[in-house]
């Protein structure tokens, strides 16, 4: 053991004994002088991330489905007023109890049974982390070779699925993103708040754009749009879809809004990067989709498809830049923050931020995601089936931390191996969350994998947050003793 972790181990909060397999300086609470996320961080947040490639082809792909023009409107406005709620409950834990979600499952599932959501939200952002920087190196490698046309040569062979150029761009923006998060949080926020407004300027920019070529025509809907209660089916849909899509980010907001300065902070952030920033997103998906099949009868499936047919070399080269920045920091947003806090909570003594980044990001290299990301069969299935189960931790962590703790949490006791602490529960665990989560996660995966339920997978991730939640609630012991934990506490337990 190093003299820091030995000092660690031998700190105290009160009565109560630290133990470093469970508080490291990743792991410790924000103290209140160190949280620098204002309005603006938080909107960035949302502003980097709503506008990802994938989201594109998601909200796109309404549009080819039938959707007209005022029905993606629709989804996208009752998404946006769903996930303000969600997220800012979510947000208000982080902000009050200063610690990432590792440490906050443990209030919940215990300082052990943590694990588990953890490394669930953690499998799922690895994934998608391998996925977003092979769609960028796409992209990266579209633009080579559109200015060196010499280099398509080095775009025609396979080794473990991918062509020499593909593996050149995929390890570049790799690295990149690897040389970004050894510098921590602070460089993440740095790096959003550059990437948000070039995000938002470039696909403003790409929709007048396209608007123009279309002679300020835009078609409203496909030939043949949904009408009646077949369109607003799938509105709820789109509309649930789009949620689950944010089911992860809902989980483990508190990573980032820990550094929240207040919790008006996160409300105003939210209120512009969720509501105001989906409808601004929505109006370019419809003007981008709307535009290109007034002009040629086709729907795209992402804004990619409209960049490659810029003519000018100049513009097509900033357009595709702006759109591998963006996916950058989705990627760092998303998919990169949540498995280094789930690593560092793993392996507390030899994993710090930087290290598990570097694991973090090795694992997301050695799935091979392209692979994935071309098999159906494994997104749908693998994916799909890791993303049902988030929606009953959400449902089990929120349950109990708002209807039975009312927000009131014994810090210092989430760092402690004592048997007598508040969150030891059963060696570890708290048998009720199990208890809850385990029903309520197999009928999720059902309903979201079992063709059967096809008309209602969309809603898997509701309904397994749901029957967690109260299940949780009509299960968990009420009488628990809880200690509210103000500022001051939060700063003594951090030191």
């Amino acid at each position: 053991m190093t003299a820091l972790e030995d000092r660690r181990s031998s700190d105290r909060t009160g009565d109560t004994a630290t133990s470093s397999g469970l508080y490291t300086y990743d792991l410790a609470p924000t103290k209140r002088e160190g949280r620098r996320w204002g309005a603006y961080n938080v909107f960035t947040l949302w502003a980097n991330d709503v506008h990802s490639l994938g989201n594109y082809a998601f909200a796109i792909g309404l549009f080819a489905l039938g959707l007209n023009v005022w029905g993606i409107l629709a989804a996208f406005a009752l998404a946006s007023v769903l996930l303000f709620l969600l997220l800012t409950l979510s947000g208000f834990m982080g902000h009050k109890t200063g610690v990432p979600f590792p440490v906050m499952s443990r209030i919940a599932f215990g300082i052990k049974g943590a694990k588990i959501p953890a490394a669930v939200r953690g499998a799922v952002a690895i994934a998608w982390f391998g996925i977003q920087t092979y769609l960028a190196s796409a992209v990266l490698s579209a633009l080579l070779v559109a200015m060196f046309p010499s280099l398509a040569s080095l775009d025609t062979n396979s080794l473990l699925g991918q062509s020499t150029l593909g593996w050149i761009t995929f390890l570049v923006l790799w690295a990149l993103q690897v040389l970004i998060v050894s510098y921590g949080m602070q460089m993440i926020r740095r790096y959003m708040a550059f990437a948000a407004p070039t995000t938002l300027l470039t696909m403003c920019a790409l929709a007048v754009w396209m608007f123009v070529r279309a002679d300020g025509s835009v078609s409203v809907s496909v030939d043949a749009p949904l009408t009646g209660g077949a369109m607003w089916l799938q509105v709820l849909q789109a509309a649930a879809l789009w949620v689950v899509i944010y089911g992860t980010f809902v989980l483990n907001f508190c990573d980032f809004t820990r550094s929240a300065r207040s919790r008006g902070s996160i409300v105003r952030g939210n209120v512009i990067g969720i509501p105001v920033n989906m409808l601004f997103f929505a109006v370019i998906v419809a003007v981008l989709s709307g535009a290109q099949f007034t002009l040629d009868g086709r729907v795209i499936t992402s804004p990619t498809d409209i960049v490659r047919t810029i003519p000018n070399m100049f513009l097509l080269a900033v357009a595709s830049l702006c759109l591998i920045a963006l996916t950058v920091a989705v990627n760092l947003l998303a998919n990169f923050v949540a498995p280094i806090y789930a690593l560092v909570n793993l392996f507390p003594h030899r994993l710090d931020f930087r290290r598990a980044g570097l694991v973090s990001a090795a694992l997301g290299l050695v799935i091979t995601p392209w692979n994935l990301y071309n098999s159906p069969v494994v997104v749908n299935y693998f994916l799909g089936g890791l993303g049902a189960l988030l929606g009953p931790l959400f449902g089990v962590i929120m349950a109990d931390y708002w209807l039975l703790r009312r927000s009131r949490v014994n810090v210092p006791a989430l760092y402690t191996e004592d048997a007598g602490a508040e969150y030891h529960y059963r060696r570890g665990y708290n048998p009720r969350a199990v208890a809850a989560f385990a029903p309520a996660a197999a009928i999720a995966v059902v309903v979201a994998l079992v063709p059967f339920f096809h008309a209602a997978a969309g809603f898997s991730w509701f309904v397994g947050a749901i029957i967690a939640a109260v299940l949780y609630a009509l299960i968990a012991d009420r009488a628990s003793p809880f200690r509210d934990v103000d500022g001051e506490s939060i700063a003594v337990a951090a030191e």
